[in-house]
């Protein structure tokens, strides 16, 4: 009998386990010193379902549907199975019961004490008891004779007594054992068993044996014994048809015997020597599970009867006359075992191969299909399939015995109807995310971002207890559960509790509305009869509850009736936030262990909406929903049993993005974390971890843990993957604040700034890594995505790598954005805000995001004009405006914004226009340098810094108007950081026009690099054609002095921008085109100098012949290699 040991598990805690099989043979259950019962779906279940009993658990047994336990509360207590939900208590001690066993037809329980005492009790009704006294020490084992008419038990005191229960008195006792004072000093637990069907034979465990006595007559009839056990024998159990009996022992052997022959057919070794202390036969007889004393968990699997029942059919049909009634005796076993199903899915028993069809039967119910369709044909896990048709020929030789039987069965076998398709998976039931199971005595009702709802029922107390976390809210309440509230939410303005009805009372949901300004704070509504409730939530204002009749009913705060409409399939759960709902339901029946649930999302509010209209839940394969939400910001979320965290991308189409797995944090697979909360900013997972479980006990109270999100991308050690996942994790987790906005919420436009330059800042460094590996499709691809100062950063970036045709493709790609966003421009101001603005490439408008303002054209310039004023005035005062700025250059919708959304990285930006200083400088922004700006023209790109350079000094030279704009600003040495922040808030302010009805900056200088500079001092700046507004203002200055004649030259431009604003968009483009007419022969010039090669970075001399000095070349090196170590090392570290 060959057999596969399958690999031990842990299930409990160090010390005494019990197991059993449930009638089908699909559950294993086992029971330990921890306290718990837990039942597992197979070996491989890593989430074993678990019903604490008490502190401890000393034996349990297990027939139809009902669970008995032994605790240490000196009770034997009933629960159901497998819902694992109290059933009473049977029957008290005075001391812990040690031992229990079922009768077969599961009618009555037996169960031995420490006490000395045995009781026989009724299931059905516990006060019929039968106590059986005689014992002088603590009572080892019980077992009921199969016809229940004995009970044998084995005791400390060294006797195995055999007793009629009826009229409670000892039969005979035998001096078997080894006399104890107590269980935990015996030598062996002496579990004692009869023999299924007649109990003809009560098998004994001594020492090193087992000893066999024969009911009635209670004489020894055999010994089943073994050379190789050397330990005492703990524990036996026969196989569901009475002809092998398994036997467990103290040093860890198992083994078994056919009884008939009393030869052993099989042994196995404990793989790490621990105490055999539970052992149990699967209903087909072709395993056995057994446990040990340090709590871990194993079968023998592949066990197989056929041969030795051939042989044992052999020897009944030599001997015709005595033994054929042993061999019905068995068919009687096999028909015990089979009660419970139809005649006609419980096929004929055939004597040779009965074992391998109660194989079948038991396995049909639990699992729906056969488990070996060809056992009468082919049998597999048959030694020897010639010794099946053997003994089918002597059997139908027979024609007494059963030749009608055996004919019959193996027709009918290969005809019998098989579904060979996927099987119906049980459809999850309802739950309330955030809560512990119902069944537990004490219970989290709800945890969430609010507070805690715990339910305690025992036999004390009945109550509910509502704890939040900010006490600021409402005070800890401590309610009286009189109606057995089951369901709970929490929410800054109520508590909502619900209870399922009864026979005779409706169900009720139950709101405690604490925030209400008037004296009554308590509403409660009845369903109507035979309506339950299944789940409930609360919004802002508002509740929800579903009920089992695919009913949702939405009632106001105060307790009005509001709306109510029917759901497609039976509701799983809901979760609300503010105006949100969101409601998962069965929409199909799944297979193979798949859930088909479906998800609706509603808003409501002044129009309400479908969001979400019923499309399919996405879960990890064969797993169910264990929690569902919202983060703290608003955006739906899930997680599955498997542990995945899914969130809502609302700005692809409301698909879900796995952001998290927290199986990859746990350190065993029955670790697992509870989830109670979600934040997108900062990326928080907040959950509890639960050693050994998937959910925390009450007490003492668990700690909350952080967990960091991880989007599942490709190679993602590799520092492109790494940074790939962080850009797209921060566009996904910044979703919210379109949604936000479009909602007509406030937003955080400081976190919201924050998140587009750390994008911004992304994507360059994605860019530099791609330069470097020169992958300059790559870089192209990125350059999309990036915000048009970006981009302009990125074309410098590439020249000065001496990559000159992806610079050129660059200053397409932002001439493309420049076009595109004074195209925009006006759409832009009529339409309602989007999650994230249409870009021209894909992944534009992740990293642009979205216009938010959906206020009027007039008071949103106003707004702007505002911003720029104080933007100006701090910085005159040195102050540093990085968060400000970003915040609002994401609102501006105006001619002079450069583009959506982009507060480009303003500390490390320098934004492309002629007349800033040059942030890369060594010295500070204002400090001379002409000389070497001149022979620096001839690089395509490198102008846009040099230009930078001594703009600060030229007061005039065909570009008045520019002049006076920089000049309060420029003698003031600043840090690197201020200077920087003076180019970005400079360039929004009087040249954001130009970026805008311009070209962009890399076009520009490149016209405007050809004409030699007058004077040093203007040679910078000329190299740059006039923007619309330059020309604008050259032309209405002395209209703005005239007007305003004591103003400053900064408040002159300030007033200029804010007229100039006011003018039409086609009144600003006529000024613009007028600008661009002026440098189209310079761009002629660029484009011939262009082609006879220059080269950039380095820096050649002046197309028109102007001399260069020597020292004037050294310092126009020194300079360059400036910017440049300077900008690679912006690119590659994160300031």
């Amino acid at each position: 009998m060959p057999c596969e040991r399958k690999q031990l598990r842990y299930g409990h805690s160090e010390g005494h386990t019990e197991v059993c099989f449930d009638d089908t043979g699909k559950y294993i259950v086992t029971c330990g010193s921890d306290g718990d019962v837990r039942i597992w779906e197979g070996m491989d279940d890593d989430d074993p379902k678990f019903i604490t009993v008490g502190e401890k658990a000393y034996s349990l047994a297990l027939k139809k549907g009902k669970l008995v336990t032994a605790s240490s509360n000196n009770t034997v207590q009933i629960h159901t199975f497998p819902d694992g939900d109290p059933d009473g208590i049977l029957t008290r001690f005075t001391t812990n019961a040690t031992h229990v066993a079922f009768n077969s037809s599961g009618s009555r329980v037996a169960a031995g004490s420490s006490d000395f005492m045995v009781k026989v009790v009724e299931v059905s009704d516990s006060s019929k008891q039968k106590t059986l006294r005689g014992h002088e020490a603590p009572v080892l084992s019980v077992t009921l004779d199969p016809e229940d008419e004995f009970l044998a038990s084995a005791s400390c005191d060294g006797s195995v007594v055999v007793w009629n229960i009826e009229q409670q008195t000892q039969l005979i006792s035998w001096p078997l054992l080894q006399k104890t004072n107590d269980v935990s000093n015996a030598k062996s637990l002496c579990r004692l068993a009869w023999q299924p069907g007649t109990g003809k034979v009560l098998a004994v465990p001594v020492e090193t044996k087992v000893q066999l006595y024969e009911r009635g007559s209670w004489d020894h009839v055999s010994t089943l014994s073994d050379d190789l056990l050397t330990q005492p024998i703990n524990v036996v159990a026969w196989s569901p048809c009475g002809t092998f009996l398994a036997a467990g022992s103290v040093g860890g052997s198992l083994t078994v015997w056919d009884v008939n022959s009393k030869l052993c057919v099989e042994r196995q070794k404990h793989e790490k020597g621990f105490t055999v202390c539970g052992l149990a036969w699967h209903p087909s007889g072709s395993q056995i599970v057994f446990t040990d004393t340090e709590g871990c968990l194993s079968l023998l699997d592949g066990l197989n009867t056929s041969v030795s029942n051939t042989e044992h059919t052999k020897a009944a049909v030599k001997k015709p006359a005595k033994d054929y009634d042993a061999l019905f005796d068995d068919d009687d076993d096999d028909r015990l075992m089979d009660e419970g199903l139809s005649e006609t899915t419980s096929p004929a028993k055939k004597p040779v191969t009965g074992d391998d069809d109660d194989d079948d039967d038991f396995l049909m119910p639990s699992t729906g299909r056969v488990r070996n369709r060809g056992a009468i044909l082919d049998d597999e896990n048959s030694q020897d399939t010639g010794s099946l048709r053997l003994g089918q020929d002597k059997f139908g030789d027979d024609d007494d015995t059963g030749s009608v039987v055996v004919p019959a069965a193996a027709k009918s076998a290969p005809l019998r109807p098989v579904y060979e398709g996927p099987m119906p998976t049980l459809p999850q039931k309802a739950f309330q995310p955030g809560s512990t199971p119902a069944h537990l005595t004490h219970r989290f009702m709800m945890w969430n971002s609010v507070g805690i709802v715990r339910g305690y029922n025992d036999d004390q107390d009945n109550a509910i207890d509502v704890e939040f976390h900010d006490t600021a809210v409402h005070h800890a309440m401590h309610l009286t559960n009189s109606l057995g509230h089951t369901m709970a939410d929490l929410s800054q303005e109520a508590v909502l509790l619900a209870c399922p009805g009864t026979d005779e009372l409706a169900s009720k949901l139950q709101c405690l509305h604490f925030s209400s300004w008037d004296t009554k704070k308590e509403w409660m509504v009845d369903l109507p009869q035979g309506e339950d409730a299944r789940a409930l939530c609360l919004g802002q204002g508002w509740a929800a509850v579903a009920t089992n009749t695919l009913t949702l009913r939405l009632f106001s705060i105060g307790g009005v009736q509001r709306e109510i409409f029917s759901l497609p399939g039976p509701v799983v759960c809901m979760s609300a936030h503010g105006e949100q709902l969101l409601i998962v339901y069965h929409r199909a029946t799944g297979f193979d262990g798949e859930q088909a649930l479906g998800i609706q999302l509603l808003q409501f509010g002044r129009r309400k909406k479908k969001l979400i209209n019923g499309e399919p839940l996405p879960l990890s394969q064969r797993s169910y929903l264990s929690w569902l939400g919202f983060t703290a910001e608003g955006t739906p979320c899930y997680v599955d049993s498997d542990g995945v965290v899914r969130m809502l991308n609302r700005s692809l189409g409301n698909t879900w993005t796995p952001v998290c797995n927290t199986r990859e944090t746990c350190k065993s697979k029955s670790d697992h974390f509870w989830v109670v909360g979600i934040h997108e900013n900062p990326q928080q997972l907040r959950c509890i971890p639960c050693k050994g479980s998937r959910y925390p006990p009450t007490l003492p109270r668990p700690a909350v843990g952080i967990l960091p999100f991880k989007l599942p991308l490709c190679q993602t050690s590799t520092e492109k993957g790494q940074m790939e996942e962080q850009y797209l994790r921060s566009t996904l987790f910044h979703n919210h604040y379109s949604f936000l906005s479009s909602s007509g919420y406030e937003i955080d436009e400081d976190g919201q700034g924050q998140s587009q330059k750390e994008q911004q800042e992304l994507l360059m460094k994605m860019f530099a890594l791609s330069c470097k590996l020169e992958r300059e499709f790559r870089c192209v691809e990125l350059a999309e995505m990036m915000t048009q100062n970006v981009v302009t950063l990125a074309i410098r970036y590439a020249s000065r790598s001496r990559r000159m045709a992806l610079a050129q493709r660059l200053s397409e790609i932002a001439l493309e954005k420049t076009n595109q966003i004074q195209e925009d421009e006006p759409e832009e101001q009529e339409e309602e805000p989007q999650y994230s603005r249409p870009a021209s490439r894909f992944g534009q408008s992740e990293s642009t995001g979205g216009r938010y303002s959906s206020r009027h054209d007039q008071e949103e310039e106003e707004e702007q004009e505002e911003e720029i004023r104080e933007e100006e005035e701090e910085e005159e005062d040195g102050q540093e405006m990085e968060t400000e700025e970003s915040t609002e250059s994401k609102k501006r919708v105006n001619p002079f914004a450069k583009e959506a959304g982009s507060p480009v990285m303003p500390s490390l930006t320098p934004i492309g226009k002629a007349g800033r200083s040059n942030p890369f400088k060594m010295l500070g922004s204002g400090k001379p340098s002409a000389p070497s700006g001149q022979p620096r023209v001839t690089n395509i790109l490198d102008n846009m810094t040099s230009s930078k350079k001594s703009a600060p000094l030229s007061g005039s030279a065909g570009k008045q108007s520019k002049g006076p704009v920089l000049k309060p600003l420029a003698p003031r040495p600043k840090t690197k950081t201020q200077s920087t922040l003076l180019q970005m808030t400079n360039t929004k302010s009087a040249n954001k026009k130009t970026q805008q009805n311009m070209e962009p900056p890399a076009v520009q200088h490149k016209q405007a690099e050809v004409p030699p500079p007058t004077s040093p001092a203007e040679n910078t700046e000329n190299k740059r054609p006039k923007t619309g507004f330059q020309l604008w203002l050259e032309e209405n200055r002395k209209n703005i002095i005239a007007d305003q004649p004591d103003l400053e030259e900064t408040d002159v431009i300030k007033e200029a921008m804010g007229r100039f604003r006011t003018l039409s968009a086609d009144e600003r483009l006529t000024w613009t085109e007028r600008a661009k007419g002026q440098s189209g022969d310079a761009a002629d010039l660029k484009k011939r100098k262009r082609a006879g090669g220059v080269e950039g970075g380095a820096g050649g001399e002046d197309e028109n012949g102007q001399a260069a000095a020597a020292d004037e070349t050294s310092a126009k090196k020194k300079k360059s290699l400036d910017p440049s170590s300077k900008l690679s090392a912006f690119a590659f570290n994160k300031n």
